[in-house]
């Protein structure tokens, strides 16, 4: 018998689960019965589609059975594919999932939201160690020769040997400690099996004996029984009608491995000329691998019934990432592969009207604008992403979007706003940048506040690219604020005195400033501040320059901004008739330094700034 150590974070990982992490013991039924299944799932796919297994003599079920007294067990059985040694050593020996490395980092210290993460890393496993001070693994591949034994107290390592075992699939039996002798029982073992496994799509059957006591209560005899304790009938198989609130929430515990309620979720069978069940999930909270390119795949896909893959990322748009469940259908070919369902017309009408489904939903909870802006606080990235990538489903999801606001608590919809729009406004303003205070605060809104227009605020990076993809809401244009042709909406007579009366000063600032800016302009949109910079209408605006730098593309050529200045500012003012050249520099180069600060640029040369503003101070102490 070979001894090897565990991989360091699953050592980590069984220290938190035995100390701290899973409140809820009785859990590990429901992982363990979850994982046999799979194991089923896989062996049923094979019998069904591959030549080499088509005469198996499968015969899929889970059987369990417990021993009390002083050294109590409970053993779990299943009759599935089983695993290889080298299968073993990596579901059984490290966290096998391609990024759950990262599982250490994700906890955050609160015990209920870390325990959920135990299952969405696909490590569920190790939950028996909860219950369990030891706990081996008999195990057999099918199509494979040889079988193997697994033994481990969770904290050691483990050790791996040959077994003898002549049917395949697994045998897991765990010697029970103090805190878990409660489960070699038969009533809690059935309660549990009902409460999370009930819907398991194979029977799970319990082996107990059955004691016949006399009239004195004395043990008169004991039989030896064995009852399926569940429905075994696929959970979306069954009529809406026959099922409770209760009864779709504990499923979706089973699935998603998650110990919260799922936010909601939505139940569809399409019967005619093309059949199919959906049953979809949006959870309350984002898996921490939800923007990781390698993110777990949410939904399953069954062929009537028969599990067909469970990591297809093609069953949902990118965008849909977030959501959980199962897509079951008559139509497919069993043996359909991931490269067939890419180009399959009966997959692609069901992902369509899949998505349609969801989208339905989201616009039916986006009513409730509470419940709607907890959603969004989770997935509203995901739509963004969908605005930008699905041109199919663009204008239903522009729907969903949602916006901070300058006159507006909370979050705001681009219909809420042309609404409440008034007759003569001509566009929908927004501003983009990274910090909303900042944004909130940006010299560019001046005169919207002062004519009292809405301004939406975009703080978050990626809705500058999003925005961009929506050029018109309800016949009217959308446009930025931070670009140039925004304030023209409002310009009138007044602004063209204004610019005669300050060229001079325009004609002598573009030269102090000579290539750091496209231009020097009068501002209409100025009432408080001196100056502020502003994209030109064809140019990437200040924060999509940072964008695209912090993205590697490095060899951008220079982009200008467009100074603006406040005619009716003191500042601009006294410097129409200043006649120190040098001073007239100074100041000039500061009202460009300080709009780029208020922006959010960084400063060349903070030295030069810092010495000319400290030059202007110690002039007027």
């Amino acid at each position: 018998m070979s001894q090897q150590s565990f991989k360091t974070e699953v050592g980590q990982l069984l220290h938190l689960i035995t100390h701290s992490l899973y409140t809820n013991k009785e859990i590990f039924l429901r992982e363990l019965i979850s994982n046999a299944s799979d194991a089923l799932d896989k062996l049923r796919y094979l019998t069904l589609t591959n030549d080499e297994f088509k005469s198996f003599n499968f015969e899929p079920r889970i059987s369990i059975e417990f021993q009390e007294g002083d050294n109590p067990t409970l053993t779990l059985t299943d009759t599935g594919i089983g695993m290889s040694k080298e299968e073993l050593v990596d579901n059984l020996g490290t966290i096998a999932r391609s990024g759950t490395k990262n599982f250490m980092s994700s906890l955050s210290g609160d015990e209920q939201k870390d325990s959920q993460l135990i299952g969405q890393f696909g490590v569920g496993f190790y939950s028996c160690f909860m219950v369990a001070d030891k706990v081996n693994v008999s195990t057999k591949k099918a199509g494979e020769d040889e079988a193997w034994f697994w033994t481990s107290d969770g904290q050691s390592g483990f050790e791996i040997s040959k077994e003898v075992r002549k049917e395949p699939g697994t045998t897991i039996t765990l010697h029970l400690n103090e805190e878990g002798k409660e489960f070699a029982s038969r009533w809690r073992v059935e309660s549990l099996v009902k409460k999370y496994s009930d819907h398991i799509d194979f029977p799970i059957f319990l082996t107990y004996d059955d004691i016949d006591y006399g009239k004195e209560g004395e043990e008169k005899s004991s039989t030896s029984k064995m009852d399926q304790i569940n429905d075994a009938k696929a959970f979306w198989t069954r009529a809406k009608s026959d099922l409770k609130k209760k009864d779709y929430i504990e499923f979706y515990k089973s699935l998603s491995y998650e110990q919260t309620d799922p936010f909601d979720w939505i139940h569809y069978k399409a019967e005619g000329n093309l059949e199919f069940t959906l049953l979809f999930y949006i959870p309350k909270t984002a898996s921490p691998d939800i923007y990781r390119t390698d993110y777990q795949a949410g939904v399953k896909l069954y062929v009537n019934r028969v599990f067909i893959t469970d990591d297809d990322k093609e069953l949902l748009p990118t965008w849909l990432r977030f959501v959980k469940g199962v897509i079951d259908s008559s139509d497919l070919p069993l043996n359909v592969s991931r490269e067939i369902l890419q180009q399959n017309r009966i997959m692609s009408k069901i992902k369509s009207n899949a998505v349609k489904k969801i989208l339905d939903k989201l616009s039916d909870i986006a009513k409730d604008k509470d419940k709607y802006a907890t959603f969004f606080d989770q997935f509203g990235r995901l739509i963004k992403e969908g605005v930008y990538q699905d041109f199919e489903h663009k204008d239903a999801l522009i729907n969903l979007l949602r916006f901070k606001s300058t006159t507006e608590d909370g979050l705001v919809s681009l219909k809420e706003y042309a609404d409440r729009m008034d007759s003569e406004q001509k566009s929908i303003y927004y501003i983009t940048g990274q910090n909303e205070i900042s944004l909130r605060n940006s010299p560019l809104l001046e005169m919207y506040e002062k004519k009292n227009v809405e301004v939406l605020i975009l703080d978050d990076e990626i809705d500058e690219i999003i925005i961009s993809s929506v050029p018109k809401f309800d016949e009217k244009d959308l446009k930025s604020v931070n670009r140039s042709g925004a304030a023209d909406d409002f310009s009138d007579d007044a602004d063209k005195e204004s610019e005669k009366s300050t060229k001079p000063v325009l004609k002598k600032m573009k030269k102090v400033l000579g290539d750091k800016v496209k231009d020097v302009k009068i501002s209409n949109r100025l009432s408080d501040s001196p100056s502020c910079i502003v994209a030109d209408e064809n140019d990437p605006t200040a924060q999509m320059q940072e964008m695209m730098k912090s993205m590697g593309q490095t060899d951008l050529p220079e982009i200008k901004p467009i100074l603006e200045i406040n005619p009716k500012h003191e500042i601009v003012i006294k410097l129409q008739t200043m006649t120190k050249q040098k001073a007239f520099d100074d100041i000039a180069l500061l009202l460009y330094e300080q709009a780029l600060i208020q922006e959010g640029v960084k400063l060349k040369d903070p030295s030069g700034f810092v010495n000319r503003l400290n030059k202007v101070i110690s002039k007027n102490l």
